[in-house]
């Protein structure tokens, strides 16, 4: 093999936001942050979690009604 052409592997600590955490072996850094894993995507777990699309689209709206007024015009 070349030398000094293939990315330094790290042993990195992989967290997620249910509080999984692993060891694995990356390019990517020491640390990663995920927000879903295996332990907590429902397509794994068998758990169909409620997700409140409505509420994200009345945020949405209401954060950008002031720009949906001066564009038809």
């Amino acid at each position: 093999m070349k030398e000094k052409i293939h990315p330094k592997v790290f042993t990195a600590t992989i967290r997620c936001n249910c509080g999984f955490e692993a060891q694995l072996q990356t390019t990517k850094g020491e640390h990663i942050n995920v927000e879903i894993c295996s332990q907590c995507h429902p397509f794994y777990t068998g758990k169909q979690r409620f997700v409140d699309t409505a509420g994200r689209i009345d945020r949405f709206r209401k954060k950008y009604a002031h720009l949906s007024d001066t564009q038809g015009k």
